[in-house]
């Protein structure tokens, strides 16, 4: 059975987010590392080289291959924010339609900086995120 290649790392957070070179990304993430913490609850923690997680889930899929991975978080990459927060398994247009300018992945959001949507619009979409989530597999602290 093969393994996760993204996986939670002891790495430090504030270590990561002080590395980004780019001004804005840089200070994008750490706004996403404060508005995260408070929507979720949870820590944040690094999983992989390059995502901030929060909350990790258990999954087991009928073929047996299971495992652990992040419940909500996001990415600064070089062209984009990648926003980790939807399962892949929801509609959520209504919210959606209120956040601003972005483009959609299968679980991913994908913004090019923070000012471009409206914050308190990506809180409900975090907070329902995990609802979702939560109904399928259940999330816990990392």
């Amino acid at each position: 059975m093969t393994q996760n290649k993204t996986v939670q790392t002891d790495a430090s957070v504030d270590d990561f987010i002080a590395s980004i070179t780019h001004p804005t990304r840089r200070q994008d993430a750490a706004v996403l590392v404060d508005l995260f913490s408070k929507t979720t609850g949870y820590a944040p923690k690094m999983w992989g080289d390059s995502i901030v997680g929060f909350g990790q889930y258990h999954y087991r899929y009928a073929t047996g291959r299971e495992g652990d991975f992040l419940a909500t978080g996001f990415s600064p990459r070089k062209s984009n924010l990648s926003i980790y927060i939807m399962p892949g398994y929801g509609d959520f247009s209504g919210i959606l339609k209120n956040l601003g300018k972005h483009k959609l992945g299968k679980s991913c959001l994908y913004v090019n900086k923070l000012a471009d949507i409206d914050l308190d619009v990506l809180a409900q979409l975090i907070t329902a995120g995990l609802e979702r989530l939560d109904q399928i597999w259940p999330v816990r602290p990392s």
